[in-house]
């Protein structure tokens, strides 16, 4: 693939726990996806630059980084970002001028993952039950991480537009007794519990919280139902799978998306063959009278190891064609 005239794109996927970099060296060319820890740095701009430090060989060989894009969790309503799930604040403009950049395109991560969807061929994703996606028609977009992400993706002519949502911080509504007894312990004296707040690392801690009595950290929740030596922790993760089901199916209807709905985020992919047993696609279908409606809609997994940036890459491309 013929590199980029003007050099490499720097392309990332800031989440809460970690910040994901690449190069995009020519057109669908990605090379040097680097994982950095949140936790190692001050601020975005850090990151950035200990990146850039990582990849100046890289770098060098094509010429410098003029134009970046940065998928991040969080909304994105303006020139200043104030992470969710992450102590970092910055102004885009700033940091366009500290990085010496020509342009700085800074987008919700769930838009630009949405937007990577119509690029994912079957060896990216994994359908899990039944259904057929009707071509041309919306998608609607789920992922439980550090937090849970929202998004649909609409047809527009020739292409596609991302409709990002924070619908992860739609409030939770209980469907059994269960999960009455799980909303009531995370009450806890507040008014308002989210859906991210079952719907996530720290909600998959909290389910098996209220179901154990004990704590433990979800890597070791989620080995232990994988292993198969806690019943306890199957029944964590299996009703993690129920509640996503449920959600995944609101989010359906919510963006009438016959085309298909995709789980993405880092915790469910570890889930393996526990996510096929699970309750997830009974109650993706469990609508009621709206069971016909949701029914044929297919849902994937997201098996990608990074998704977001094919999307991210789409969006920077549209900027930079729209400058022109």
């Amino acid at each position: 693939m013929k590199p980029y005239d003007d050099g490499p794109r720097l392309l990332a996927d800031v989440g809460g726990t970690n910040a994901r970099f690449a190069l995009e060296t020519g057109p669908r060319s990605i090379e040097a996806v680097t994982v950095l820890p949140c936790d190692d740095f001050e601020n975005l701009y850090a990151a950035i630059r200990a990146y850039l430090a990582q990849v100046a060989d890289i770098v060098g060989t094509y010429g410098r980084v003029r134009h970046a894009a940065i998928a991040i969790a969080n909304p994105v309503d303006g020139d200043v970002v104030n992470m969710v799930n992450r102590n970092w604040s910055f102004s885009v403009a700033a940091l366009r001028a500290d990085a010496a950049l020509e342009t700085l395109l800074v987008e919700n991560d769930f838009a630009a993952l949405a937007m990577a969807l119509p690029h994912l061929d079957s060896g990216q994703v994994r359908q899990v039950g039944g259904g057929a996606g009707r071509r041309g028609r919306p998608l609607g977009l789920i992922g439980p991480g550090t937090g849970l992400g929202v998004a649909g993706l609409i047809p527009t002519g020739p292409g596609w537009t991302p409709l990002p949502s924070e619908a992860g911080h739609a409030t939770f509504s209980p469907t059994d007794d269960v999960e009455v007894d799980i909303l009531r312990a995370l009450w806890n004296g507040r008014g308002h519990v989210s859906c991210e707040r079952l719907l996530s690392g720290p909600g998959l801690e909290a389910i098996h919280r209220v179901l154990s009595g004990c704590d433990l950290p979800a890597h070791d929740i989620t080995r232990a139902a994988l292993d198969g030596d806690s019943a306890v922790c199957i029944e964590a993760v299996m009703r993690f799978c129920a509640i996503l089901g449920t959600v995944a199916g609101n989010v359906a209807l919510a963006f009438g998306a016959t085309g298909g709905m995709y789980i993405g985020g880092g915790i469910v992919p570890r889930f393996g063959a526990l996510f096929d047993r699970s309750p997830f696609r009974a109650r993706f279908e469990d609508k009621g009278r709206m069971h016909s409606f949701v029914a044929p809609i297919p849902t994937y997994l997201i098996t990608e190891k990074y998704p977001a940036f094919p999307g991210i890459s789409a969006m920077l491309a549209a900027r930079l064609a729209g400058q022109q």
